[in-house]
């Protein structure tokens, strides 16, 4: 009796380590020089082989200061235009449709013709406080959080309104069919389009960026400097801790093809590349 309790204990304890074994890793492939001005949102243009990233610009990222402005960059890192659309305050997530570019400012929404760099129009939302990340989903609704009202906002056929309100800690989202995923602070869950909540997963910090593997699985970032491979099972395994050297992660962008992540890193004014890979 006592060897039967000792090999399940063994076998227990074995599953229980594999489990808790990662399956993913990071490798870093490059970064670029220190001249992105507070970079916090990296979106690809897969048809044009670029990207869009946010800059924040210097000063209060609250403040109405007009130098916030998007950059392009090419997928190897180098920099293709630091300046390409300007005029904004505290620019954040980026969402694409089309030749359109939706930005997350401040207080309001801008549309950028990817073309030109020009801003088309822009979505003032009324009593906004920190728009933040953005989402387009294939029928080209665009939802956007705002991380001091607690609000989810949407604009469909040019009109905006409020999708969702009283979510502690909104930040990062992602539509994907008629499903919307959502990071409300250390919370991981998705909407269906009658407001049906999911939960998936607890985070070990308040989430940032969301990205989907392809497979049900997601990376998630938390502002603070790490990054997260959330399986869809709910289990999280910790890819990246840069929190010690004070290196942010904000609003990833990944490509499931090349399985290669773009994170910017907010103060330290760079975006490195990583490619994930299994843990073989």
């Amino acid at each position: 009796m006592k060897k039967f309790i000792l090999s399940t204990s063994l076998i227990i304890f074995c599953f229980s380590l594999a489990k808790a074994q990662k399956t993913h890793q990071l490798v870093k492939l490059w970064q670029t020089d220190t001249v992105v001005a507070v970079p916090e949102s990296v979106l690809i243009d897969f048809e044009k082989k670029l990207l869009y990233v946010s800059e924040i610009g210097l000063g209060n990222s609250s403040t109405a200061d007009g130098n916030g402005e998007i950059a392009l960059l090419g997928l190897d890192g180098k920099i293709i235009d630091l300046h390409f659309a300007k005029g904004m305050d505290s620019p954040k997530g980026l969402g694409k449709y089309g030749n359109n570019l939706y930005v997350a400012d401040l207080t309001k929404v801008f549309l950028i013709d990817t073309k030109t760099g020009s801003t088309i129009k822009t979505f003032p939302v009324e009593g906004a406080g920190m728009l933040n990340d953005i989402t387009v989903n294939d029928k080209g609704v665009v939802y956007i959080s705002d991380s001091r009202t607690k609000k989810i906002h949407k604009i469909e056929n040019d009109q905006l309104t409020t999708f969702m309100e009283g979510i502690d800690g909104i930040n990062g989202l992602k539509a994907i069919g008629t499903d919307l995923y959502i990071l409300g602070g250390k919370r991981f869950f998705k909407v269906d389009k009658n407001l049906r909540e999911t939960e998936i997963a607890s985070l070990p910090q308040g989430g940032d960026g969301l990205e989907p593997i392809g497979n049900g699985d997601f990376l998630a970032t938390s502002w603070g400097g790490y990054i997260y491979y959330v399986h869809k099972n709910g289990e999280v395994d910790t890819l990246l801790d840069s929190h010690s050297p004070r290196i942010n992660t904000a609003d990833l962008a990944y490509d499931a093809k090349k399985k290669i992540l773009y994170v910017p890193t907010f103060f330290n004014k760079m975006v490195t590349a990583y490619r994930l890979e299994e843990i073989k």
